[in-house]
C-alpha cells in the first residue's frame, strides 16, 4: 500500500507546495482536489490544486513532471459535490465538472477519480433512485470509455442543517452499495472507503472490506471519536456535531491494526490517504502540517516506507 493525504487540508498552498510538503513529510502520494473556481461554504470544499478547466496533454505533462520532481505519486483526483441536488442547475453543473475530472485523470495517467453520488436530502433512497440512474449511468459509461475508475466515498454527508434529514450522499451503507453496483455493474464503479463514516453510523467498518474487496478503489484514513456522554445526552437523532468529532488516525474509535489486517487480507494494495478534519489542527499552516506529520508517523506502523 502507499501512504498519502487528501490535499484539501492545504487549501492555500500551490500544487508545488503541496507536493513539496508531501515529500518533506515522507508521504508516497497525494489525492489532489479539483473543485471549480469559486468559494465553497462547506469545510474542505472548493479547494483546487489541479484545475480541470481546459485541461489538456500539456497541462498533464506539467503536473506529472512536478509530481515526479518531488517523488510523489498522484493517488487520484478528488471532487465531492452533490450531483443529485434538487436544484437541476447545481446537479448538471456538478455532473459536467465530474466529466472534466474524469478526462483529466485519464490525461494524467492516474485513472482514478473520487467523489460522492449525491442526494436530495428530503427524499428517501427510493425517491432518489430514478435520478441516480439518470445521472450516474452515463457518467460511469463515460468513465469506462476513458479508462478511469470512479471511487465513491461512503460519507453520509449528514452534518449541517441543510443536509437533513437524509444527507447529501446516497452511498452511505452496504445495502445501498449492493443496489448501486447491481444497477450499474461496471468494473469502473467502486468505493473510496473511509472507516470513520461507518463508526458514525454505529456499523461494522471491517465487514465491508471483505464483501466489497473488488470494489475498493481508494481508501481514506480518518478517525472519529464518539463521546458517549454527549450521545447519551442528545441521542442518535441529534446532529452528529453534537456528539462526534473527526480526529487524526489513532485518536478515535478505529482499531487501525485490525483495519489494516483486514484491508491487507482483502487484497487491497492501493493508496491510503489521510483526510485531516480535526479542528485541533486547523488554526494555521504549521498546525495543518503537524497533523500530516503526526498522521504519517502513526500510520507508518502499518504502511512502512518501501
Amino acid at each position: 500500500m502507499n501512504l498519502g493525504f487528501v490535499s484539501a487540508i492545504l487549501p492555500d498552498e500551490s500544487l508545488e507546495e503541496v507536493l513539496s510538503i508531501a515529500s518533506q513529510l515522507g508521504y508516497d502520494c497525494v489525492e489532489l482536489m479539483c473543485w471549480p473556481a469559486g468559494k465553497a461554504e462547506r469545510r474542505y470544499a472548493g479547494v483546487t490544486h489541479v484545475s480541470v478547466e481546459d485541461f489538456d496533454e500539456a497541462a498533464a505533462i506539467r503536473v506529472n513532471e512536478l509530481a515526479s520532481h518531488y517523488g510523489i505519486a498522484i493517488s487520484g483526483l478528488g471532487y465531492y459535490p452533490n450531483a443529485l441536488a434538487a436544484n437541476e442547475e447545481e446537479s448538471q453543473r456538478a455532473a459536467e465538472h465530474i466529466r472534466k475530472c474524469i478526462q483529466a485523470a485519464r490525461l494524467l495517467g492516474v485513472n482514478q477519480f473520487n467523489t460522492f453520488i449525491g442526494r436530495d436530502p428530503v427524499k428517501s433512497v427510493n425517491e432518489n433512485w430514478p435520478k441516480f440512474l439518470e445521472v450516474w449511468k452515463p457518467l460511469i459509461k463515460f468513465a469506462e470509455n476513458e479508462g478511469v475508475r470512479v471511487g465513491i466515498e461512503n460519507c453520509p454527508m449528514l452534518f449541517s442543517r441543510d443536509e437533513w434529514p437524509g444527507g447529501k450522499n446516497l452511498a452511505h451503507s452496504p445495502a445501498v452499495w449492493r443496489r448501486m453496483f447491481d444497477a450499474i455493474p461496471s468494473s469502473s464503479f467502486g468505493l473510496n472507503y473511509d472507516p470513520s463514516h461507518m463508526v458514525l453510523q454505529q456499523m461494522d467498518y471491517l465487514a465491508p472490506m471483505r464483501e466489497f474487496a473488488e470494489r475498493l478503489f481508494h481508501v481514506h484514513a480518518k478517525d472519529i471519536r464518539i463521546d458517549r456522554h454527549l450521545l447519551n445526552e442528545f441521542g442518535t437523532f441529534a446532529e452528529p456535531g453534537e456528539y462526534h468529532f473527526p480526529k487524526l488516525p489513532g485518536m478515535g474509535e478505529v482499531d487501525w491494526g485490525r483495519f489494516f489486517s483486514v484491508l491487507g487480507d482483502s487484497g487491497y494494495r492501493g493508496p491510503v490517504c489521510v483526510e485531516v478534519e480535526d479542528r485541533v489542527y486547523e488554526g494555521s499552516l504549521e498546525r495543518r502540517k503537524l497533523a500530516l506529520k503526526q498522521s504519517c508517523y502513526y500510520l507508518r506502523n502499518f504502511i512502512p516506507k518501501a
